[in-house]
């Protein structure tokens, strides 16, 4: 199955779902953030079983609750940047993307 490009209502809720983890992190409610996260990264992925394989290795190396939050914050992040770097400049007008994310996403290419 070939993957469709994200709309912007998916990236919106890509973001949400980020912005929700990254506030629940920080509130060191790691199982909702990790949630979250996955949530985040299952809106139109770019590799179908990449969380599977993720979740895999982080048991195998047996990390903390807190390390595989930050983990899944990774893999949400890099998500995010590849939807909205998929939307047009006038798509982009329409889903109010976060400034300081835009700005960290500016340094990644």
């Amino acid at each position: 199955m070939s993957r469709q490009r994200a709309t912007v209502e998916q990236v919106g809720q890509v973001q949400d779902y980020f912005k929700s983890g990254v506030d629940f992190h920080g509130e060191k409610k790691f199982k909702e953030a990790i949630e979250s996260f996955k949530n985040a990264a299952k809106i139109t992925p770019f590799q179908e079983n990449h969380l599977d394989e993720l979740s895999k290795k982080l048991k195998v190396m047996s990390v903390k609750l807190v390390q595989e939050s930050i983990a899944y914050m990774g893999c949400a992040a890099v998500h995010l940047k590849g939807v909205i770097d998929e939307l047009s400049d006038s798509e982009r007008e329409l889903v109010p993307v976060d400034d300081s994310l835009l700005d960290a996403f500016k340094d990644w290419d």
